[in-house]
């Protein structure tokens, strides 16, 4: 599975939006919504067929015997992460709770185990296209984990040389890590704000770990005109490949109010991310170690 991956350093700067766009351009049978802390990538694709549901599992969870549990403290003096309640008996908070195993391992009256925990949801969209995503459950962190079975579930589904584009989460974490994980590209949707600019290096410096091919470009650039020139310059002093601006347009606005893609629309935004998707599969069908003879345009 060939896969192109869209990113942001931070929330807001549109890459929802430009992976939609993205998906319908593309006419890609297989894409991904990756950001599964906030799915939200199903309100503009609009699924039509039944989804295959499977309940997700991380980390175990403890569990406390109130007819073995001798009030003894033990667990609540050793646990790093006050996950012990003490009032009206000892009770586990399941917020708070990592599946340590401390306080299991510590219960002289062994009135603590571990047990199987539903961290989240995971859903599977499957007719001429296949559309992959999950939902975390509030307060847990096994995010990362759960990206992986949102690939995995991609990937099973498709052939080996099916085309996907899969939308992330924004900043650098674990879902991050774990979307960038053996994709073939990122796309790097900046905007031109000072913490957008921040957020976009770093975004950028956590792909060359993984020794991804990577390009950028600006949505909304006309909002600042400078820092979008200063993104420009960072990509060329860089040699990463930028593939164009997108203009902030009321347009894009309205097609998303209304669960439109920008580029069911004749507007500037969805012409602009036309030419963003041309410039995106050059670098994308580019041999690898040339990528970097692509000009900034």
């Amino acid at each position: 599975m060939k896969q192109l991956l869209i990113l942001s350093g931070k929330g807001g700067t549109g890459k929802t939006t430009v992976a939609t766009a993205l998906i319908h351009l593309s006419r890609a049978k297989a894409f991904a919504d990756c950001d599964v802390d906030a799915p939200n990538l199903h309100l503009l694709m609009k699924p039509r067929v039944e989804m295959v549901h499977k309940d997700y599992f991380g980390m175990a969870m403890a569990e406390i015997d109130p007819m073995k549990c001798t009030q003894c403290g033990i667990c609540a003096s050793h646990c790093r992460f006050d996950a012990i309640i003490t009032e009206n008996g000892y009770s586990v908070d399941p917020f708070g709770c990592e599946g340590c195993g401390v306080c299991e391992a510590l219960c002289p009256s062994q009135a603590i185990s571990l047990k199987p925990s539903k961290a989240g949801d995971l859903m599977l969209y499957k007719s001429e296209s296949v559309f992959s995503t999950a939902q975390l459950k509030m307060g847990r962190g096994t995010s990362g984990m759960l990206v992986t079975e949102v690939k995995k579930n991609l990937k099973s589904s498709v052939s080996a040389d099916t085309f996907a584009i899969i939308d992330g989460s924004p900043g650098i974490g674990c879902p991050v890590i774990a979307s960038i994980s053996g994709v073939d590209m990122v796309l790097i949707v900046a905007e031109p704000s000072l913490s957008g600019m921040s957020d976009m290096e770093r975004i950028i410096e956590t792909a060359k770990k993984f020794q991804t091919k990577t390009a950028v470009c600006v949505n909304k650039f006309d909002t600042n005109l400078t820092l979008t020139d200063e993104i420009v310059a960072y990509c060329t002093t860089n040699q990463i490949p930028f593939v164009g601006r997108i203009p902030f347009d009321n347009a894009a606005v309205m097609a998303i109010n209304n669960g439109l893609s920008i580029v069911e629309l004749d507007c500037d935004s969805g012409n602009a991310v036309k030419d963003v998707y041309a410039r995106t599969m050059e670098v994308f069908h580019q041999p690898e170690g040339s990528q970097n003879l692509f000009p900034i345009r």
